[in-house]
């Protein structure tokens, strides 16, 4: 599976915000990466700048431009704001939902996780991180030791990260319920979905 293996704190600071949960690359400098160091910049055009908005959404959420573009796609296909389709879709993707639950440190781990088969949804098993849960879905770590240790572990690492109130989760079972499709305000990317869906659209 492609994956994004270059230099996290780079791309953060190019866009201005901790696109990996981790504000570590404006610890010691807060402006953008380049030869010129803080020094203005030109002044972007309207296509740099919805490119900037898809680059950094795709890059929160981990994807390639392949399967960002499909999951757009696919928003555009449903019914409802196409914007505000498209975040819910990448929200509620399984890997993400690990994530948002605790029971993975960072997106990429929360992948590895659910492809290395730790995770069960509605009582099956599910290895493909992009499978997307829906409202009344029930997650569970399965209970083999090696998963529940990982989840465990994971867990206390990232007590300062609250669960969003579209989900549930049962620490002593290690089981989660989907409540219901989280809300725009619910969802965390700093980005202009409709500069987005723009850009897509030229």
């Amino acid at each position: 599976m492609s994956r994004y293996t270059g230099p996290t704190t780079r791309l953060s600071r190019r866009f201005g915000q901790p696109l990996f949960g981790s504000n570590k690359a404006f610890e010691k400098k807060k402006y953008p990466p380049g030869v010129h160091g803080p020094r203005l910049r030109r002044k972007m055009s309207d296509y740099s700048i919805g490119l900037n908005e898809k680059q950094k959404l795709r890059f929160t959420y981990g994807l390639t431009e392949k399967q960002f573009r499909r999951t757009f796609d696919r928003a555009k296909r449903e019914r409802g704001v196409t914007g505000d389709r498209f975040l819910q879709l990448l929200e509620t993707r399984l890997d993400n939902v690990i994530y948002a639950l605790g029971l993975a440190r960072s997106r990429p781990a929360s992948r590895q996780f659910v492809n290395h088969g730790h995770i069960k949804v509605n009582g099956r098993k599910v290895d493909i991180a992009s499978y997307t849960v829906k409202a009344g879905d029930e997650i569970e770590v399965r209970a083999n030791t090696s998963s529940r240790q990982l989840a465990t572990r994971s867990i206390d690492e990232s007590r300062m990260r609250v669960v969003p109130g579209w989900l549930t989760l049962q620490e002593d079972t290690l089981r989660a319920t989907v409540n219901r499709l989280p809300t725009r305000d619910e969802i965390d990317p700093a980005v202009d979905e409709q500069l987005i869906v723009e850009f897509y659209s030229r």
